[in-house]
């Protein structure tokens, strides 16, 4: 048997660039429902929802049974949760708050087995079909997207030397935090965060990698692409939902 191809790292410099969205629900219904709208990828966080490593791994399998590839939020850069999500089958991961190369490289080895990195070692697995792959241990990285969250000033400045770090794919930026960072929380819009998104983008595409963001409408969506990033992400499952409810609501009490 075959390892699983990752189609979103196969997509990060696809053109025209991925469209994704975020599943902030703990529904595999929802996040199905959202796999089955279109989108390149769908972005499963455990960072800002109460998913748990059980949570995510049926998530993963919902998503799993869609036309679009998944990307999981981690909780925070942690080894432990890194080799458990690996072994559930999680292929793309995002790290967040990410402020140096020392991180950025911790990132990478807990998603490689030794003498790489520090991935614990087992066989019965998601990830490797429950031993159906064939000599996965030699394979599985080929296959692993890290994915880097910046999202502060101070790690903007050192964004050049992160992405240089060997075994990162992609570089992703932040604009809450981002915002927070400037002074700015909850601004995201505000034209100093998008300057500063515009000109991380810039540094990207300088360093060589591929570069996300996350916008909260499509017109927003737009104007990053145009400034360089090579994917997006809109909004997310409850944000759409609970938008269209209200709207409807609103409508039908007018």
């Amino acid at each position: 048997m075959d390892l699983p191809v990752n189609t979103f790292k196969r997509g990060l410099n696809a053109n025209p660039p991925m469209i994704g969205t975020w599943t902030m629900s703990t529904s595999p219904v929802m996040a199905e429902a959202m796999g089955c709208c279109g989108y390149d990828f769908i972005v499963i966080d455990m960072e800002h929802t109460p998913n748990d490593v059980p949570q995510t791994l049926a998530l993963l399998q919902a998503v799993a049974g869609t036309p679009s590839a998944s990307l999981v939020r981690i909780p925070w850069n942690d080894p432990v949760i890194v080799k458990r999500l690996l072994d559930c089958g999680a292929q793309s991961l995002m790290f967040p708050f990410i402020e140096s190369v020392e991180e950025a490289e911790a990132a990478v080895r807990s998603t490689r087995y030794p003498p790489h990195g520090i991935r614990g070692a087992a066989a019965m697995h998601r990830a490797a079909r429950y031993g159906g792959v064939s000599d996965y241990f030699s394979k599985a990285a080929s296959e692993i997207c890290v994915t880097l969250q910046i999202e502060t000033v101070n790690a903007l400045d050192k964004l050049p030397e992160i992405a240089a770090v060997d075994g990162v794919d992609c570089i992703f930026i932040g604009p809450g935090d981002l915002s927070a960072s400037m002074g700015l929380i909850g601004q995201v819009g505000h034209e100093k965060v998008q300057t500063a998104l515009a000109s991380a983008a810039s540094a990207c595409r300088k360093a060589g990698k591929p570069c996300g963001v996350l916008a909260t409408d499509p017109a927003m969506a737009r104007r990053l692409l145009e400034a360089g990033f090579s994917w997006v992400s809109v909004s997310s499952d409850l944000a759409m939902a609970t938008s269209k409810a209200r709207s409807n609501l609103a409508e039908i009490r007018a």
